[in-house]
């Protein structure tokens, strides 16, 4: 392991790209409503704006693992920051061919970019300490991709929807701005050297990766978790102008920025916090009933209300991803905890298809395709009783 000491620094560098991959994926749910208005494209096809971002996560999951096995960390992370930065420059000439399938292939670049952020960062900071604070200490560095969450919908916003028709913005402006600020800190991560941890083997459950449960439902749980958060987020634009016809898409995207971003934030601060004291299963569990309550209100009660369960459901998820995350990879060792992430990062492909089906449900009544985060919710519910449960087991097999 490496000293206690030296933990401060390298958590500081790592967390500070969670706001990196924050602001990419928060920025698309302005792309998508952007998108059905200024190309004149169907709910379902300005989906395919997720598809492939998510579906980059799939296709590059275990590249990006193997890259981390073989030459450690930071390579991992300055590899994500260079596809990053070039998907982003490409919007530039994206702009003047106003190519959705061209658009489309700068958005895959950065989800192959940010898959390696990710697959490299998020083991990282669940595994730099003590095992049993990892889902306190990555909700920690999470909240700074939260950050990113409130800022992507914000300068999207702002830039984007201008003019009288509210699409007469510069969408290549915030990502030449964001490629150039990624590719400066993938030069600085380039001189600086982040020191390898090493888990004792005695740490591994026995039997192997594909044989130890709570990794294994971990994945199912991580695949339906981004699959509610991506629909959720990529339609809420559409849902508040359909459901508050008095709302422009410009004020949606703030609400979406200050109101559900800034409580996902608060969220994972205060999560965070509360995990000092209530272990990580419990509040999962507890925020798996609320998300489920919220999205029955979203879906089957029109009007601010639901709005305002919307926002709420924001609060609700917010500690889910890193809580699965760190909870999955509980008790492996250093080469099992590296290909356990490259498996669970490859689950976020879910948020590939939520999206999709919300919008070919909703194409008419966007609160129908609710329906879809609805259902992954109630998984994810059913994936804390079996915590609870195995936890009993546990405990009572170690007493005999």
């Amino acid at each position: 392991m490496i000293k206690k000491q030296s933990y401060l620094v390298p958590f500081i560098l790592v967390t500070s790209l969670f706001f990196f991959w924050g602001f990419a994926h928060s920025i698309l749910d302005v792309l998508n409503k952007h998108f059905q208005d200024a190309l004149v494209i169907s709910k379902s096809r300005s989906a395919m704006v997720q598809a492939v971002v998510y579906g980059g996560y799939f296709l590059m999951a275990l590249p990006a693992g193997s890259i981390i096995k073989k030459w450690g960390y930071r390579t991992g992370v300055v590899t994500g920051l260079i596809l990053y930065g070039i998907g982003a420059l490409l919007f530039i000439p994206g702009e003047r061919i106003m190519s959705f399938k061209f658009f489309l292939l700068s958005l895959f670049i950065i989800g192959c970019g940010l898959t390696c952020l990710e697959t490299a960062a998020n083991p990282y900071i669940t595994v730099l300490g003590d095992k049993d604070s990892g889902p306190q200490r990555l909700n920690l560095a999470q909240s700074f991709n939260g950050l990113g969450w409130i800022c992507g919908p914000l300068v999207g916003g702002l830039l984007i929807f201008t003019g009288e028709s509210g699409n007469e913005g510069n969408v290549a402006l915030p990502y030449a701005i964001i490629g150039i600020v990624v590719l400066v800190v993938a030069v600085v991560f380039s001189r600086i050297k982040l020191p390898e941890i090493v888990i004792k083997d005695e740490e591994n459950v026995k039997g192997g990766l594909w044989k130890h449960l709570g990794f294994i439902f971990g994945v199912v749980a991580l695949f339906f978790y981004v699959a509610a958060q991506t629909g959720i987020n990529s339609f809420f634009i559409n849902y508040v102008t359909e459901n508050i016809p008095a709302f422009s898409p410009r004020t949606a995207a703030l609400i979406l920025s200050f109101g559900g971003m800034g409580l996902f934030m608060i969220g994972r601060m205060g999560g965070s916090w509360i995990m000092k004291y209530i272990k990580a299963e419990k509040i999962l569990m507890f925020c798996a009933i609320g998300a489920s309550v919220c999205m029955m209100v979203v879906t089957f009660i029109p009007g601010k209300f639901a709005l305002g369960a919307l926002l709420l459901c924001y609060l609700f998820e917010s500690i889910m991803f890193p809580t699965i995350f760190a909870i999955a990879i509980r008790g492996l060792d250093s080469a099992n905890t590296k290909r356990a992430s490259s498996f669970l990062i490859m689950s976020i492909v879910g948020g590939a298809i939520a999206p999709v089906l919300m919008g070919a449900m909703g194409e008419t009544n966007m609160a129908i395709g609710f329906i879809i985060p609805l259902f992954c919710f109630l998984i994810i519910f059913g994936y804390t009783i079996w915590l609870h449960y195995e936890k009993i087991r546990q405990h009572y097999s170690v007493k005999t």
